[in-house]
């Protein structure tokens, strides 16, 4: 057995996870095959074409993109053409094999995980590190119980208790990721305005404001607010969520919310300048423990008497 390249020996500890990745290991699987690619010196088209396949088949692959990874003949035959090493190939095909195991969150029904749900939720479960800027409700994975359900409520007006049930359960199991022994680390800028909006009620929104208290004392969460006062903030104009996956040779991911969709942007000079935008928009909010003193005197002030 020759030696593994340190890109195939750091995926290594990944074969013993004990949660299933499905959205990280295709990643991981796509980035490998683009690499063993480059290292036969072959395009993706001269690759594609050469074993059978569309362009746009071998693009979808090594984004890691779909609902299912690729199938274990096409990587197989990928692999047989890029005369990868017999060792690595195994370890990637072993990597292919656990990212066919469904994600707790692929159990939900496809009405409340549609793809590209699917994929934000998958994403999330892998990152190192999530950035998340939010104009009108608190960031999802720092949400209660009983104000998700007012912002389902509220979005879905006319959709059965059941399912409005299921949606807040399934954010209260996203929101498990945070107490994690390898939680990532998590960035949250919030507009002051969404602390002023009574989604729900006083009662909601005092509790759900004390627990972004208790959330931004933890390790791995921090909270910035941006003051009302703030009037040439450069916030973008729609809701941001961040995602990096740290040392693995992956993208760093953009997904930007609508109403019945998403967009994943991954081409690093558009993922770059909602970097810097996030960072000038930290550089404009409140320090986190300034942002912290302004929740607790929007408490006091706001909702003290519920």
């Amino acid at each position: 057995m020759s030696a593994a390249s340190p890109r195939i020996s750091r995926l290594e500890p990944y074969l013993d996870r004990p949660e299933p990745a499905p959205t990280l290991l295709k990643m991981l699987v796509g980035v490998q095959l683009a690499g063993f690619r480059d290292d036969a010196g072959l395009s993706q088209e001269q690759a594609a074409r050469s074993v059978g396949f569309s362009p746009a088949k071998l693009s979808r692959i090594e984004a890691g993109k779909g609902r299912r990874p690729p199938t274990e003949a096409d990587v197989r035959a990928l692999l047989t053409r890029y005369g990868t090493d017999e060792y690595e190939a195994s370890v990637l095909l072993r990597l292919l094999r656990r990212a066919g195991e469904p994600g707790w969150w692929q159990r939900y029904d496809k009405r409340l995980m549609p793809e590209w749900f699917d994929r934000l939720v998958g994403l999330q479960e892998a990152a190192a590190t999530i950035r998340t800027f939010e104009i009108q409700y608190v960031p999802g994975l720092l949400q209660t119980a009983a104000y998700t359900r007012a912002v389902v409520e509220r979005g879905l007006p006319n959709v059965p208790s059941g399912e409005v049930r299921r949606r807040v359960e399934l954010r209260m199991r996203r929101a498990e990721l945070l107490q994690r022994e390898d939680a990532p680390q998590i960035w949250a800028v919030i507009d002051e305005s969404v602390l002023l909006r009574v989604l729900g009620s006083r009662a909601v929104m005092r509790e759900q404001l004390e627990h972004l208290v208790a959330l931004a004392e933890r390790t791995n969460v921090t909270v910035q607010i941006v003051p009302l006062d703030v009037t040439n903030a450069s916030a973008p104009a729609i809701p941001v969520t961040y995602l990096r996956f740290g040392g693995l040779d992956l993208p760093d991911v953009v997904y930007l919310e609508h109403i019945r969709s998403a967009n994943f942007l991954e081409d690093l000079d558009e993922t770059e300048e909602y970097r810097i935008a996030l960072d000038r928009l930290a550089d404009e909010a409140l320090k986190p423990r300034d942002s912290v003193d302004l929740l607790h005197r929007t408490i006091k002030e706001r909702y003290a008497t519920v």
